[in-house]
């Protein structure tokens, strides 16, 4: 998945034989970090994002992966980090709730980015379980521009159930993406 096959063929002076080109199809990732990180906290387990990433990357060949992702200032080894495992980083400012949770909602964010992109790419993946997504996922399915779309468990929204042939589960991955606590042996140090 992700390669095209485009032909060109010698001209005049060169020899009279095609010549094979490759063309990779550009394929970008739309991420919902929240609602990935505790979709798939939910089910008991944290997401490791460096193989996250990887994953795409390969699975994929996902060449722009956007994470949507609320600003807080504290948090910038966090996105330094997510940064370096390869992740475009878009923020959205935080409001602190009177319960004191913190909500960053990037929905509209995500479906501004995804669309200023369109042109950018040929397939892509949104990761999200959120019905707020529905229009996008719709409009994406009617030009032939959705590869996938990537939900963080079994409790995605009913509204994506037209869309059931393009998703695939995080749970279902569990095993190749989840974050493996490294084990310490005594005085808390890894083992050698």
């Amino acid at each position: 998945m992700g390669l095209l096959e485009c032909k060109v063929f010698a001209g005049f002076f060169l020899p009279q034989k095609p010549y094979i080109i490759v063309c990779v199809k550009k394929t970008y990732a739309f991420i919902d970090s929240q609602n990935l990180n505790l979709g798939v906290k939910s089910q008991g387990w944290n997401l490791d994002w460096r193989k996250f990433r990887q994953y795409l990357r390969n699975k994929y060949k996902v060449m722009e992966a956007y994470l949507f992702i609320g600003f807080r200032p504290g948090n910038q080894e966090l996105y330094t980090s997510l940064q370096k495992m390869g992740f475009l980083l878009i923020f959205k400012p935080t409001m602190e709730l009177p319960d004191k949770t913190v909500k960053g909602n990037v929905d509209a964010e995500l479906v501004l980015h995804t669309m200023i992109q369109y042109q950018n790419f040929d397939k892509a993946i949104i990761v999200s379980g959120d019905g707020d997504f529905f229009c996008l996922v719709e409009y994406l399915v009617q030009k032939n521009k959705l590869l996938h779309l990537f939900t963080p468990n079994k409790h995605y929204s009913k509204l994506f159930k037209p869309f059931s042939g393009f998703v695939i589960r995080a749970d279902q991955l569990k095993g190749s993406l989840e974050l493996k606590q490294k084990k310490t042996g005594i005085g808390g140090r890894s083992k050698p």
